[in-house]
């Protein structure tokens, strides 16, 4: 229940501000624990150096490398120096959906390719800079609540134009490289019907893609060599092991409810299978046997 007030407590503060920024954090806030996130989410390296894994593709993070992590995709942890620190942006879902009304460039897809990006010394300043300015929108005590949004969007729209710019020779063949495309939007499909369907074909059919054939192309289009269904099953189990760990006051069939499976039987037997332990030995033990 502690988990679950917390993360009740911070879901509240981001949304009645819009953002939340922390110039200084040290270590790595969710060390052990995947993260997923309803939110948008910027890292800026400061200092060290870390590993992590984002939609089960690793990313490697020095001093001034910007990470942007989409709402509803997983970052873990892999490790991380004894100095490394860094500067946290989050803008809340509701506040996204309206910045991209105000935005010139898209492709918010391509974040979930490549979510880093290296930034010189000045573009890491002048980034800091526009955190600065947010955080002093923020947190004005102003009567005119929408005059405050729109003040935050302004800033928010201009800084992700620079944060496009900044990654232009990054991203110069993102339009014309299918696999990344296809890999990117396959994730967010995922990310957004995943209670309802885990099936393959669903997936190939949405996309407009023969089933076999996407399969085969999709194992090409991430680094892992990852499969559909591999993808598709490790993500639902972290979503489940999320669900578990921050509400362990539901019982199991409240979880494979909650995760839109139709009976508790089909559940177990889909987590045992893709995470080698049934849910009530992990809710038991916390971590599968080595």
């Amino acid at each position: 229940m502690e988990n679950e007030d917390k993360l009740s407590q911070w879901n509240r503060y981001v949304e009645q501000r819009g953002v939340y920024i922390a110039k200084e954090l040290h270590g790595i806030m969710f060390k052990n624990t995947p993260l997923v996130s309803k939110d948008v989410n910027l890292l800026l390296c400061l200092r060290g150096s870390a590993r992590a894994k984002y939609d089960m593709q690793e990313i490697n993070v020095a001093r001034h490398t910007l990470c942007i992590f989409m709402p509803g995709h997983v970052l873990e942890s892999i490790d991380f120096t004894d100095d490394y620190t860094f500067a946290y942006l989050t803008i809340s879902d509701e506040l996204f959906k309206d910045l991209k009304m105000n935005l010139f460039s898209h492709d918010y897809d391509k974040f979930n390719y490549e979510p880093a990006c290296r930034l010189t010394d000045i573009q890491a300043k002048r980034l800091l800079a526009m955190m600065e300015l947010l955080d002093a929108i923020a947190s004005h005590d102003m009567t005119d609540l929408q005059l405050r949004r729109q003040m935050l969007l302004s800033q928010l729209a201009l800084g992700y134009e620079f944060v496009n710019y900044y990654r232009r020779e990054q991203d110069k063949d993102w339009s014309g490289n299918r696999y990344k495309h296809l890999y990117s939007q396959f994730c967010d499909l995922v990310v957004e019907h995943y209670k309802e369907n885990r099936n393959v074909n669903y997936y190939a059919q949405l996309m407009g893609y023969e089933p076999r054939y996407f399969a085969k192309i999709f194992r090409q289009s991430n680094r892992q060599g990852l499969t559909p269904l591999e993808w598709i099953q490790q993500y639902v189990v972290t979503q489940a092991k999320l669900l578990m760990d921050t509400r362990p006051d539901l019982t199991i069939k409240e979880t494979a409810f909650e995760l839109g499976f139709p009976t508790t039987a089909n559940f177990c037997r889909y987590f045992k299978r893709s995470a080698g332990i049934y849910p009530q030995a992990y809710k038991e033990k916390g971590t599968p046997p080595a």
